[in-house]
């Protein structure tokens, strides 16, 4: 008898920029395979919620997805805030930092880490 597993499709997408350096962070902090990248809302922030990531443990209620190699991890209910959405990394002269493109938000705050729908 065969067992026939399910993979699901991300929700969000990574660039390549921020793959590379999510990787480069992933190695400098030497994080072991027991966490994964935690993407995510919260309540809070100018416009409502913000955005989380970071890495952290699995916890119930969430799903894991393997993107380019980098396990990640999004609770089941914030899929609706997140699907579609591209994260990058920009490494300019204006701004260092992730950023968040989500097609779901109807505003974003001035410094693009919170949002509303």
């Amino acid at each position: 008898m065969s067992t026939v597993v399910e993979t699901a499709v991300a929700p969000v997408t990574f660039t390549e920029g921020a793959l590379k350096e999510l990787r480069k962070l992933r190695d400098q902090q030497e994080i072991g395979n027991d966490l994964g990248l935690r993407v995510g809302v919260e309540g809070g922030g100018c416009s409502g919620m913000n955005y989380i990531l970071g890495f952290d443990q699995k916890k119930e209620g969430d799903q894991e997805f393997i993107i380019d190699g980098i396990k990640v991890y999004m609770h089941k209910a914030h899929g609706l805030y997140l699907a579609g959405m591209e994260i990058n990394f920009q490494d300019g002269l204006n701004a260092r930092g992730f950023t968040f493109n989500n097609p779901n938000a109807a505003s974003t705050c001035g410094c693009g880490t919170s949002f509303s729908v």
